[in-house]
């Protein structure tokens, strides 16, 4: 990581502590506050031992100092808890902030992009990276302005009573932010490290964590243990070197914050017996005087060592960053989607010259010029790769275009993302069911559905059957546990219907079905989407004579086109499409006769 990226983060980090300036200028005030009552404590100690032993002053006539004592301590109590309760209100602020920011950004850029990371990578970005900030914002930032100001308040009731002491403060004070920057300015890069490290391993736990069965069925699992190992011991030696620069940084703090207090009391204590006699403006040094600048020593130095404590805090910050920083960077067109579309109105999409590419700029799609009217069924087909699930990602408002994708006329740049979906009913190959009950992942928190139209749901997708038996409240474990694949996608579909969206997209709804649940999901998309502009991907081309177009897509583009009776009749891609289903399925006869 190079000086201008270094310095770039700090400037994110510092831009981010706006959101909770009220709770850091408290833990600023009350720091202050704390350092004037250790000021007032170190007064009251001195008074009293020079009180008792030099001027033998009895016991009854020290009450005032005595209860001065106790208050300064009291008020340096109360001014620390405060001071830390105000440090911590101030980081979770701004951890709320900056991942609702990075949950906002995973809004925007949609499933297409979430989906070329790990699962695992994602949670640490979101959770454990976020969480790295939190003693930045609640210690280092605030202890940047203490060590400058408590260190001058201090300076500023020593330099009265010796001069000499004063200067000693002041000439080895800045020994200790030197050295701290000498040592702790490879932390920020050994962070960063960690980090990738922590997203891989995490990444790659989480991954074979759901793939288990899979593993254990080819007998893999000895392979992937050992792959797990690396990746943690990588993660081991990195997150050893973090913790070295630590010590080390802290070992270094240590070391000259304490020859400091040395040469401080090796001045008094020669001062005492006569040998140094400079620095008292003239006068006799008095127990109180040195007593109370001994006291307020290890005090003048303790803001220098916290801000080194915690500058490791600093550069674990930076390390986080780095890669949050970027991914709020990606670029989204969001800046003119203020258009909203009636849900309850049938759509008409008309793409021209639509061109679909990646986050990166990676071309996807495209040209392609095609439109589909109102209430009209279009089944996408294609070999894998050929873009269909990109240009459906298009539609949906998941990857950037460039050309020209309306809705009803309207540009569908410019129309709201939460408006748009309104008017989308999507069932896809892989039902994406959460851990909870039937009911809420049919309403997914939405709670204006009434039970009526959730009983018609439920028999719109012959998902009554199932569900009379094992309830609404039947708990839902995690990858659709308790459920089977045909249950899960009927589920998936009365979601859909509850939806009521005025377009419906389907991505291969059947491709894990039995015959069974095949036969019972076509009934239902059969009944549900008619007079619903329709947009599905198959590869079942035998239940293509229902729908109204059918459009052939090859390497992004629209090769063939037309109905599937016209397209039987034509010796082109969609016919040898055709003739190959039909040899495989042959094929798999014979296989199963033999």
């Amino acid at each position: 990581m190079d000086k201008h990226t270094q310095k770039s983060l700090r400037n994110w980090l510092k831009l981010q502590s706006k959101h909770a300036q009220q709770w850091m200028m408290l833990s600023i005030v009350t720091g202050l506050v704390s350092t004037v009552a250790v000021i007032a404590q170190a007064a009251f100690i001195a008074t009293l031992l020079h009180s008792a032993i030099i001027e033998a002053t009895p016991l009854e006539q020290l009450t005032s100092p005595i209860i001065g004592l106790i208050a300064a301590l009291i008020v340096r109590s109360m001014a620390t808890y405060v001071k830390e309760i105000a440090g911590f209100k101030a980081g979770a602020h701004i951890r709320v902030y900056i991942r609702q920011l990075v949950l906002d950004k995973v809004r925007q850029l949609g499933p297409a992009y979430i989906q070329q990371k790990q699962a695992g990578a994602w949670a640490t970005l979101i959770l454990e990276q976020v969480e790295e900030m939190q003693d930045y914002f609640a210690k280092y930032l605030p202890q940047m302005t203490l060590a400058g100001a408590v260190p001058l308040m201090i300076l500023i009731v020593v330099f009265p009573q010796n001069w000499a002491a004063g200067v000693i403060f002041l000439l080895t004070a800045p020994l200790v932010p030197l050295f701290m920057a000498l040592v702790g300015k490879k932390a920020a890069e050994a962070n960063r490290k960690n980090f990738k490290a922590l997203q891989r391993l995490s990444g790659h736990f989480y991954d074979r964590l759901q793939a288990l069965t899979t593993i254990r069925l080819f007998n893999q699992a000895d392979q992937q243990v050992e792959q797990l190992n690396a990746a943690s011991e990588v993660f081991r030696k990195r997150t050893m070197s973090v913790l070295k620069i630590a010590f080390l940084s802290s070992a270094v703090l240590e070391f000259f914050t304490s020859v400091s207090i040395a040469i401080t009391a090796v001045y008094f204590g020669f001062s005492f017996i006569g040998e140094l006699n400079f620095g008292n403006y003239g006068l006799p040094l008095t127990l109180f005087t040195g007593l109370f600048i001994l006291i307020l020593a290890p005090e003048f130095y303790q803001p220098l060592r916290d801000l080194g404590a915690y500058y490791h805090a600093k550069q674990q910050a930076i390390g986080a960053a780095e890669s949050l920083v970027e991914f709020l960077n990606i670029a989204v067109d969001e800046s003119q989607s203020t258009t909203q579309v009636s849900s309850t109105e049938s759509l008409q999409i008309e793409a021209k010259e639509l061109i679909v590419t990646a986050q990166d700029g990676t071309h996807l799609v495209g040209p392609i010029t095609v439109s589909v009217e109102q209430g009209e069924s279009i089944a996408l087909v294609g070999h894998s790769g050929a873009g269909k699930t990109s240009l459906v990602n298009a539609v949906l408002g998941f990857l950037p275009y460039k050309g020209s994708l309306k809705v009803n006329g309207i540009e569908l740049k410019t129309i709201q993302a939460a408006s748009w979906h309104q008017c989308i009913s999507w069932v896809g190959q892989n039902p994406m069911l959460l851990h909870g009950t039937l009911l809420e992942n049919l309403n997914l928190g939405d709670h204006s559905y009434s039970d009526q139209q959730i009983q018609h749901a439920l028999h719109q997708s012959h998902s009554d059957e199932f569900v009379q038996t094992l309830g609404l409240n039947y708990q839902i474990e995690d990858q659709m546990g308790g459920l089977s694949v045909g249950q899960a996608q009927r589920l998936a579909l009365a979601r859909a219907i509850l939806q009521q969206g005025q377009l419906w997209i389907i991505d291969e709804p059947t491709a894990s079905l039995d015959s069974t649940s095949e036969a019972l999901i076509f009934d239902s998309l059969s009944q549900v989407t008619q007079h619903k502009t329709t947009l599905m991907i198959t590869h079942q081309l035998s239940a293509l004579s229902t729908v109204d177009r059918v459009l052939v897509m090859e390497k992004g583009q629209i090769v063939e086109q037309g109905s599937y009776a016209e397209l039987v009749k034509q010796e082109g891609a969609f016919h040898q499409m055709l003739s190959d289903a039909q040899y495989l399925s042959l094929d798999d006869k014979e296989n199963l006769d033999g």
